[in-house]
């Protein structure tokens, strides 16, 4: 069964970012690509939309059906995964495809729900026409470092069950590619934001923060990633494979969250003057009773060195004011 994506989408300025020329590659060796992404949240759907516009097949899966039916009215068609209740015929489906991409969380007491079936998956793919396969991890990984600057070589130390997990999968994952003869991608990304996901989303949408955002905001160092600046770095290794198997993806400057915060909130008061908003002090309140850990400067110089990649935002602010540019009212942000 083959799905693809079809999509109006104008030509991104990733694409222009990259070492390799994408408008350069030709119709007919793109349309022999075909990408599966397990897990089409929130990157996976951004991936999707920029590998449709050079010409891919694109298919993937989400996990409820209020998901699914989001994502077909957004124009994707995806496949329904239960990682409890799997259709283990999707997984045989991967068989299809020339790249593979995994952007699936563990789950706590489950561990990776795709790697669960990770015989059938081998069976389906050792004979297949499989080229690339990549995982999108954590940064979750190095755990609390003091303070370090840490790189690909930094020893993993993980702390939280989750980002032991992660660790997990990224060993299954790599394990899985190697035993069909294929280097793995593994990405460490950062905390990921970008239209519709950020500090300025958050601020205009009233939100509570998240257990996650609370813990972040009292580090000293939180290191970050546009969602652009993942999929312009997948993109880079599709076309041009990459010397290593493991890429800290993040940008240059892993600031506090709350510094990020009120930068935010000057954005958004800059634009919509009369707009009541929490203060940030509210936010404070919020943060307080929360024990800081994590505590790591993540390194991005063999992402840069070895990707050649220029990064899109290459801090938060850059990042945050393209957001805000893009929403056209506070009520209706994505």
């Amino acid at each position: 069964m083959e799905i693809a994506l079809s999509i109006p989408y104008q030509r991104c300025h990733v694409d222009d970012h990259v070492g390799t020329s994408f408008g350069s590659i030709s119709p007919t060796l793109s349309e022999k690509r075909r990408m599966f992404i397990l897990g089409m949240g929130f990157v996976g759907q951004s991936l999707a939309r920029k590998l449709h516009n050079q010409g891919w097949v694109v298919s993937g899966t989400c996990t409820t059906h209020v998901k699914q039916k989001q994502l077909q009215d957004m124009g994707f068609h995806v496949h329904l995964f239960d990682a409890i209740h799997p259709d283990l015929d999707i997984l045989r489906l991967l068989k299809n495809y020339s790249h593979i991409l995994v952007s699936v969380p563990p789950l706590v007491g489950v561990g990776d729900p795709i790697l669960q079936h990770k015989e059938l998956l081998r069976s389906s793919l050792v004979n297949s026409n499989l080229q690339w396969l990549s995982y999108l991890s954590s940064t979750s990984v190095y755990g609390d470092c003091a303070g370090e600057l840490v790189d690909e070589d930094y020893p993993t130390n993980p702390e939280s069950e989750l980002a032991k997990l992660r660790l997990s999968s990224e060993e299954g994952w790599s394990n899985l590619a190697h035993d069909l003869g294929i280097s793995p991608l593994l990405f460490r990304l950062g905390g990921v934001y970008g239209p519709g996901r950020s500090a300025i989303d958050t601020i205009i949408k009233q939100k509570p923060m998240s257990e996650g955002q609370k813990r972040r905001s009292h580090r000293k160092y939180t290191s970050r990633v546009h969602v652009d600046d993942i999929c312009q770095a997948l993109m880079t290794t599709v076309y041009v494979p990459p010397p290593r198997e493991v890429y800290n993806i993040v940008d240059d400057d892993p600031a506090p969250r709350e510094e990020v915060f009120e930068y935010a909130m000057k954005l958004v008061e800059e634009k919509w003057p009369g707009l009541k908003l929490q203060s940030v002090e509210q936010r404070r309140k919020e943060w307080s009773n929360v024990n800081p850990r994590g505590e790591k400067r993540v390194c991005n110089a063999r992402m840069k060195r070895e990707l050649r990649l220029q990064l899109l935002f290459p801090d938060y602010k850059s990042g945050l004011k393209s957001v805000i540019d893009q929403i056209q009212s506070p009520f209706h942000c994505h």
